[in-house]
């Protein structure tokens, strides 16, 4: 990694803004630029805790949706809507943990056309071991406070809702 920057980009790309494209316009850029770089940074601190285990994080929330379920499986399509990724993406996320042998794929007992991913006893071990790894590390969001995150979660729920990631209930 360089050495930090000795000014904040965000700011000057913000003064800029401000000077280019009027003062309204700086805060919705600066807020989404400022959360692009944070998730960048917070990716780092995960992927480098969950490297030794073989795992990037959305890996590591497909083994975790395994972990939580009733029975360790999942059908694939379900596993995608709960991720909300294409299903492209959970096949090559469940071919990555089969090949690491954290998972396992097979058929649905009473369905021909569904594929089940379930949890092997070596994923459930691994799964334990990242979490409480990155739980050490407050999943990356140090130096943020309790508070904070509660304030960041229920701010960035109004940006969810009106994307309609999920319906209130």
């Amino acid at each position: 990694m360089s050495d930090p920057l000795t000014f904040d980009p965000i700011n000057e790309a913000a003064r800029q803004w401000r000077k280019h494209w009027g003062a309204a316009t700086a805060p919705p850029m600066a807020a989404v630029t400022s959360i692009m770089r944070a998730h960048q940074i917070v990716m780092a601190r995960l992927d480098e805790v969950l490297r030794p285990h073989d795992l990037r994080f959305p890996r590591y929330e497909a083994l975790m949706l395994l972990y939580y379920s009733r029975t360790g499986s999942l059908p694939l399509g379900k596993m995608g809507v709960r991720l909300q990724v294409h299903p492209t993406s959970v096949t090559s996320l469940i071919d990555r943990l089969e090949k690491t042998g954290y998972v396992t794929r097979g058929a649905h007992p009473t369905d021909r056309r569904t594929t089940l991913a379930t949890i092997t006893d070596e994923g459930r071990s691994v799964a334990e071991q990242a979490t409480h790894e990155l739980n050490a590390i407050k999943f990356g969001t140090l130096p943020l406070t309790r508070k904070q995150l509660a304030g960041l979660t229920e701010t960035l729920r109004a940006v969810r809702l009106d994307a309609s990631d999920y319906h209130a209930g």
